[in-house]
């Protein structure tokens, strides 16, 4: 239950929260091993399986790191332009169902509201024009501006330091429950997960946090939900 009353500054994940994370799934694990088969001349017939694990097994192993997260990073370390393979499929990139709505309704009641993400600047530049995301939100923090990903202590005293904010009066929405367990470490005393951050793959399943089915579970006429 969440008392609106008691909440001044809402903190929202952008992928898999706001954004459906099909388009980043789709990406990291289809289009990129593909295009980077294609883009290298690897003979398909015998080396493209090998290479599209290899491939994947590199990006997951950099899970939860900062360069993870950097689109420099995987453009340099693989040889290939991330942005302009992720402009093929930018078609993709859409809001998580009543998302909008949530944002709109937010409004209403006037928390401060922060977008709090792990995507790197590029994303972003790619992201917010075609989703219209920026026109709802006080500010934008990325962890390429802090230098610590979320799921680091260091992002949260980072972000507190930007955008200060009192983490008994804020609510933080994420898909991700490692970094939804750093916000709780931080001391965020409201913290809901997303159960089905990607459309198109199964509802994931958060054994310590609340999960949100829709956005709509949250607006709600009165103070409390």
């Amino acid at each position: 239950m969440i008392d609106w009353q008691t909440i001044d500054t809402v903190l929202l994940d952008m992928d898999g929260t706001l954004l459906d994370l099909h388009f980043d799934s789709h990406f990291w694990l289809e289009h990129l091993p593909r295009r980077y088969v294609e883009l290298h001349q690897l003979d398909e017939a015998s080396q493209a399986r090998l290479t599209k694990e290899q491939l994947i097994a590199r990006i997951t192993d950099m899970q939860g790191t900062l360069s993870w997260y950097s689109l420099d990073y995987w453009s340099q370390e693989l040889g290939v332009d991330i942005i302009a393979l992720k402009r093929e499929v930018q078609h993709l990139i859409g809001l998580r169902g009543d998302a909008l709505d949530f944002l709109q309704w937010l409004k209403t009641q006037h928390p401060r509201v922060i977008l709090a993400t792990n995507a790197d600047r590029a994303s972003l530049a790619l992201k917010l024009p075609l989703t219209g995301l920026e026109s709802y939100l006080d500010a934008i923090v990325s962890s390429q501006d802090v230098g610590a990903a979320k799921e680091e202590q260091a992002f949260w005293f980072a972000l507190q330091e930007i955008e200060p904010f009192d983490p008994a009066r804020t609510l933080f929405i994420d898909d991700n429950p490692k970094v939804l367990e750093s916000a709780r470490e931080f001391g965020i005393c409201y913290l809901l997960g997303i159960r089905e951050p990607d459309s198109q793959r199964p509802e994931k399943v958060l054994k310590e946090f609340v999960a949100l089915d829709r956005f709509a579970d949250l607006m709600q006429s009165s103070p409390t939900v």
